[in-house]
């Protein structure tokens, strides 16, 4: 039984329904109104109108009267922060990754999946980068970035059938031409260890990705990326230099978690 079935007696819908509502704050909506959130949701206005009373109750959620709309407060800070920083792979990482954008004058990455998105838990880039300036929060597509490849790749067999399955359901037109993109990359990571997006996502951006597999936790698995302009950045030097510069990179954090947990 899935863990979202609603036969499932263990799952608490009302729970699940409020933090459906928190997601829908992305990391360029400063307020959000009931009928964006009940769009986004796919909830009634009236369930949303009840969850986010409730919300703001618990102080997750605060009503500004001039919008007419809602924010987010401080207390959901306080959860992500704290999360990021039980997360020893970024502390190790942060060096590594900033010595790896001085050197390529662009973007490197780390993330994690969320249903069908990437989310940059870190990022470092050189002042002279061209490239699409995310930050930490940002959410990227799955299915044609380097990032979420590279995710794809080093997943287990099941359960990559399983999201590319999703995917397409989610975009039949564009199928065709993702899948070809997605199978590319299983075969690159198997081949070379990374996957590429070359104007994919983005015609003008260039991008390279490598995943973390921790030994204990597939579902854990984390991905590091670079990623630059198209102009500045070509398919020859993502090969044969950042290529192997960010296989380097995560086998070193690779090693050092390791190390730590002392196994």
């Amino acid at each position: 039984m899935a863990a979202n079935d609603p036969k499932d007696r263990k799952f608490v819908t009302a729970l699940a329904r409020g933090l459906d509502v928190l997601k829908c704050f992305g990391v360029g909506d400063m307020f959000l109104g009931n009928n964006q959130i009940a769009e986004r949701t796919g909830l009634p206005k009236s369930t949303v109108s009840r969850l986010s009373y409730t919300l703001t109750e618990k102080g997750y959620l605060e009503y500004v009267a001039e919008h007419n709309k809602y924010r987010l407060t401080t207390a959901i800070l306080r959860l992500g922060y704290a999360s990021l920083a039980q997360m020893d792979v970024r502390r190790i990482a942060r060096p590594l990754m900033q010595a790896l954008a001085e050197h390529t004058q662009a973007s490197v990455n780390f993330g994690v999946r969320d249903h069908l998105n990437m989310v940059y838990i870190d990022t470092y880039r050189n002042a002279s980068t061209y490239a699409v300036q995310l930050n930490v929060g940002s959410e990227i597509s799955i299915s044609n970035t380097s990032m979420g490849r590279a995710f794809l790749a080093a997943v287990a067999e099941e359960k990559r059938l399983e999201l590319m399955e999703q995917i397409r359901i989610s975009d039949e037109s564009s199928w065709p031409q993702t899948k070809v993109g997605i199978d590319k990359a299983v075969s690159d990571f198997s081949e070379k260890g990374y996957c590429l997006s070359l104007g994919d996502w983005r015609p003008e951006t260039h991008a390279l990705a490598v995943p973390l597999v921790p030994e204990d936790c597939e579902s854990g698995i984390m991905v590091f990326s670079c990623s630059g302009a198209a102009f500045q950045l070509s398919p020859e030097v993502f090969e044969n230099d950042i290529g192997p510069r960010l296989l380097n990179l995560v086998a070193n954090v690779k090693t050092a978690l390791k190390f730590k947990s002392g196994r």
